[in-house]
């Protein structure tokens, strides 16, 4: 089993603090037993190639990714095995854009790193906004790249599939859904008779903005279930 945490923000999200630099991240997970973390930054890979260099170095597993805004202001996770992957999403994303420029003085920071942890950029383009595609499409787009779409923090958050569009539609092909708790599961559950617990890939994860917000390691993942988030797009 793999104690893990799949959505981790660096500062290259503006919400997130700038000590999450890609070493401290791999670092910090280390220190709370994780085997398994992704960077999910906000709408970009841009921090992918800096983080694949600081998990090997420090010896944790990792795995690639984004969290995307649709068009709906629904958040989805694509989560990728390969860093080369992940970062063939990025052109789509940039077409995708709408180039709001960022205010660092009131969103926050956006900062690009090398693999030392030193500062080699800022995103100009301010990261916390919808992309001009909808939860279809940024799917689509996703497997396109060989990734699994998981939708993020699916109850109670502001940009949450449910909040937004008011259900979890039967024929959405995501890959796996993000909850909290059990008592989360068990409410999705009642709402979606067409929502089968077994056949589910159930995920709880941080969505960590600051180093001490990375998961403890308490949730697990079995080989099997990790593998069927890609349903054979490896």
């Amino acid at each position: 089993m793999l104690y893990y945490d799949l959505h981790i923000h660096s500062c290259l999200s503006p919400c997130a603090e700038d000590e999450m630099t890609p070493n401290n991240i791999c670092n910090m997970a280390l220190i709370k037993s994780l085997d398994l973390i992704a960077l999910t930054d906000h709408n970009s890979v841009r921090q992918i190639p800096a983080f694949a260099e600081a998990a090997e170095k420090c010896g944790i597993r990792a795995l690639y990714g984004c969290e995307l805004q649709t068009s709906e202001e629904v958040h989805v996770l694509g989560l990728f095995a390969r860093a080369e992957d992940a970062l063939s999403l990025q052109p789509w994303i940039d077409e995708r854009m709408p180039g709001i420029p960022n205010r660092p003085d009131f969103f926050g920071n956006q900062l690009i790193c090398d693999a030392e942890d030193r500062v080699t950029g800022t995103e100009e383009r301010l990261l916390l906004v919808s992309l001009t595609a909808d939860l279809d499409e940024t799917i689509a787009a996703i497997h396109a790249c060989g990734g699994a779409a998981v939708l993020a923090h699916v109850l109670d958050r502001e940009n949450s599939v449910t909040n937004q569009l008011g259900f979890i539609p039967p024929a959405l092909p995501y890959d796996g859904l993000e909850i909290k708790s059990t008592e989360e599961k068990q409410r999705i559950l009642s709402s979606h008779p067409w929502i089968k617990e077994d056949g589910t890939v159930w995920l709880t994860d941080s969505d960590a903005h600051r180093l001490i917000a990375i998961s403890e390691a308490e949730q697990a993942l079995s080989e099997e279930m990790l593998s069927r988030l890609w349903g054979g797009r490896q």
